[in-house]
């Protein structure tokens, strides 16, 4: 959902109305603030954030990730593979022993990614 509150133009409000206060921390936990212009300190502004939440949330982040880390786009120049590959250790570092399986599959996908 928290895809929805970024790419569209649903608000958090809409999300509150229509699901649980716990979901609704969890969506906002997710969200980047799209007043930080700068994506990784929006990425690690979005992690403190999920890591003072539940740790559901901390779950779906990882798993959103390692989701993600798909063989790259080909029109993906290698600085731009690189920065994704570095957030995403960023990620695994940071939400690191909230879930041992999904520790050991973001780094196992970080390393294909690396390939």
């Amino acid at each position: 959902m928290h895809d929805i509150v970024e790419d569209t133009e649903t608000s958090l409000k809409e999300i509150g109305e229509n699901f649980s206060n716990q979901i609704t921390e969890g969506v906002a936990a997710l969200t980047k603030d799209k007043s930080i212009s700068d994506k990784l300190t929006k990425m690690k502004d979005s992690l403190k954030r999920i890591k003072g939440t539940y740790k559901e949330v901390v779950i779906v982040k990882l798993a959103d990730r390692i989701t993600n880390l798909q063989p790259p786009p080909p029109t993906w120049n290698l600085e731009k593979i690189e920065k994704y590959r570095d957030v995403a250790k960023l990620i695994a570092t940071e939400l690191k022993g909230r879930n041992a399986y999904l520790d050991q599959r973001i780094r196992n996908k970080i390393t294909e990614y690396a390939k």
